[in-house]
């Protein structure tokens, strides 16, 4: 060695890896996520909902807010048929620069007053780290949609937000990977993640994507966070969503997600699977007794 001294350097360990438990090589990569480390199932409180608690819980409501009268008057119908969460999208990614893009401001501002007149908490899409302050000042739970599912700056952004984060699985995403994306989340702080399953992109054409409800008892298995399914968004039909949500109730999801429209006809985004309030008061019966028969609560 020419007479050169040995210098042993000890590694740096991040926050993140000292925080996982102490058997982290028998854990999966998702340390935090995974049910190993973690075996009593997450329930986040929401409002008046527990989600991931023995009642199936039902979000509800438009695509896009479009106006106050066609936000406020579908919450008011979601919510006297039984819906515990509002969901409507401010901020919209579209696949088309020239479809509509959303109010934004104006759309989160809506969307609080709908939740001042019905009670309803309300969840929202984030798609730009930049409006995370302003999306986090009017929304109850923080959405990040397919598209953003491994924009990895945006999860750890969110990981400090005091708001529970809605993470719906990229159109090919793996289950590992769903999972490792909410690990970013977890690992900087913020332990309220709602998994939602809204189907992936196959060679089938019948409908808009593949609803992969195996995915739900699969995930249960391996994670302690709580798992929705958005048949909405999986089929693009709104024909095929009520089938959808009875089997997502009666594979074990903690709850759904379906789009809810006053006028499905005149609805600027996704009108096609939007549901009718009458269609959805007649869902949410379907639910409830389906729900009896597997004596699960709704």
């Amino acid at each position: 060695m020419n007479g050169d001294c040995l210098i042993t350097v000890e590694p740096q360990v991040s926050p993140q890896i000292a925080m996982a438990p102490r058997n982290s090589r028998q854990l999966p990569p998702y340390r935090l996520a995974s049910r190993a480390a973690h075996p009593r199932s997450t329930v986040i409180k929401v409002g008046e909902a527990l989600i991931g608690g023995p009642k199936f819980v039902v979000i509800a409501g438009p695509c896009s807010v479009e106006s106050e009268y066609q936000l406020v008057s579908t919450a008011k119908a979601v919510k006297e048929s039984g819906a515990a969460i509002l969901r409507g999208g401010a901020f919209k990614p579209r696949t088309s620069p020239y479809s509509f893009q959303g109010l934004e401001e104006e759309g989160l501002k809506l969307l609080a007053r709908a939740r001042e007149v019905t009670g309803l908490p309300v969840v929202t899409e984030v798609m730009d780290s930049g409006d995370i302050p302003l999306i986090a000042r009017h929304a109850d739970i923080v959405q990040v949609g397919a598209r953003n599912i491994q924009n990895f700056s945006l999860l750890k952004k969110l990981g400090k937000v005091n708001k529970p984060i809605l993470l719906k699985r990229g159109l090919m995403t793996t289950l590992d990977e769903f999972l490792m994306s909410a690990e970013y989340i977890l690992a900087a702080g913020n332990g309220d993640v709602i998994l939602c399953e809204r189907g992936i992109r196959t060679f089938e054409t019948a409908t808009r994507n593949t609803l992969d409800l195996s995915a739900v008892p699969v995930l249960k298995e391996r994670t302690h966070l709580p798992v929705i399914v958005d048949p909405s968004h999986a089929v693009g039909k709104a024909r095929y969503v009520g089938p959808l949500c009875r089997a997502a109730l009666a594979v074990g999801a903690d709850g759904i997600m379906v789009e809810v429209h006053c006028n499905p006809s005149e609805a600027l985004c996704d009108g096609e699977q939007s549901l009718t309030p009458r269609r959805f008061r007649e869902l949410m019966d379907e639910l409830s007794a389906l729900a009896h028969l597997i004596q699960r609560e709704s």
